[in-house]
């Protein structure tokens, strides 16, 4: 990647060569499914044919410029969770509704911005100048990047994703393991989709399908849904409200911090021996992130995280809201051969922590993450 921003969460629109080559190995030829009665006339294509045309739009890793409204929607199955009062908060986004503004006009121009009630948080990046501001704190954060700039840490972590980044992620779980088809086409955000559907295969995992809407020009994915085994409902959904796709004005990647504002400016670390400085620097704060490491593959795919101890007692310190000590109250007490823990289990999500500070998640049955944690 370039730079900072074009690797983070908020812009990674476009589609991998690779993750579609998969999923036309796996779609095949596939039964053509014609417009119904009252759908758009978009021309009738096959799963195959549809995922060959979202290489050719998409393949070399260029984003169509746009502007648009995205709202995720997340109904998981999570216990109350006290909240902090910004509905922009990290754990707001697993439950509820949360609206974003997207502005993409190259990787160099981008714009977030997290909609709460009466508050808001952008995300912007301009050139070279890349700003995080916040009304709830009043503070504007600013970072100068320069090509070296590609440390994951400079970059925001706390968006929604995007309907590109949901289906990446679920287009790169197809394979043999996938049942793919094409539904009747529909509307999303007033424009002409395709809907591509996947089902896995393996009854260990707790999805039980996903669905892509297409956009019938571009092919952008302008909603992703995600459905529990056995539910008619999506579990999680994140998707265009209204887009459009032309360049967006110059203007709306120009910050000024309002009067009054607390101005923080970091330097974005380089590579090298300042991105060791910098790993050094963190971990004596106390902030190294966990190293992970994944059990399995596609949608039975594990997640092992590796928490220090200081990083379990930090985490209790700072947990003034509650919002561990809620989790940790919702969850069962489990054991095996692989010791003694916690299990956490959502719609979608399964969660083990394990007493000796380690933690294993996956959109899987819970006795997949005890065989994960067996092994060692």
């Amino acid at each position: 990647m370039a730079s900072t921003f074009k690797s983070s969460r908020v812009v990674r629109w476009a589609v991998p060569v690779g993750v579609i080559a998969v999923v036309g190995a796996a779609a095949g030829a596939g039964p053509v499914i014609a417009a119904a009665q009252g759908s758009p006339s978009l021309p009738p294509k096959t799963a195959a044919q549809l995922i060959a045309a979202v290489q050719q739009a998409h393949g070399k890793g260029e984003v169509q410029p746009l502007s648009g409204t995205v709202v995720e929607n997340a109904s998981l199955g999570l216990p109350a969770l006290p909240g902090d009062g910004s509905s922009t908060s990290p754990m707001s986004l697993l439950s509820g509704s949360n609206t974003a503004r997207v502005w993409y006009g190259d990787e160099t121009h981008v714009r977030l911005a997290l909609l709460g009630t009466g508050s808001e948080t952008d995300f912007i990046r301009n050139g070279q100048d890349t700003w995080e501001w916040s009304s709830d704190q009043n503070t504007a954060t600013y970072r100068k990047v320069t090509e070296q700039a590609k440390r994951p840490e400079a970059a925001p972590s706390r968006t929604p994703m995007t309907p590109q980044q949901a289906a990446d992620q679920a287009l790169a779980a197809v394979g043999k393991t996938t049942e793919v088809r094409v539904d009747p086409t529909g509307h999303v955000a007033g424009r002409d989709v395709y809907e591509l559907v996947l089902t896995p295969k393996d009854g260990r995992s707790l999805i039980g399908r996903v669905r892509l809407a297409l956009d019938g020009k571009t092919y952008v994915p302008l909603r992703v849904q995600v459905f529990a085994r056995g539910a008619n409902s999506p579990a999680f959904q994140v998707g265009f409200t209204s887009v459009t796709f032309s360049k967006p004005a110059a203007a709306n990647f120009a910050f000024t911090p309002p009067a009054g504002a607390k101005v923080v400016r970091k330097d974005a670390p380089a590579q090298g021996s300042d991105a060791k400085a910098w790993d050094k620097k963190k971990a004596e704060a106390g902030h190294r992130t966990a190293d992970g490491s994944t059990i399995g593959t596609g949608w039975t795919a594990v997640k092992r995280l590796s928490l220090p101890q200081n990083a379990q007692q930090n985490a209790q310190k700072k947990d003034q809201s509650g919002i561990l000590s809620a989790l940790q109250k919702a969850a069962t007490p489990v054991s095996g051969s692989w010791g003694s823990g916690k299990l956490l289990r959502t719609k979608l999500v399964s969660v083990l922590l394990t007493d000796d500070g380690r933690v294993y998640v996956g959109a899987v049955t819970p006795d997949l993450l005890e065989q994960a944690a067996a092994h060692k």
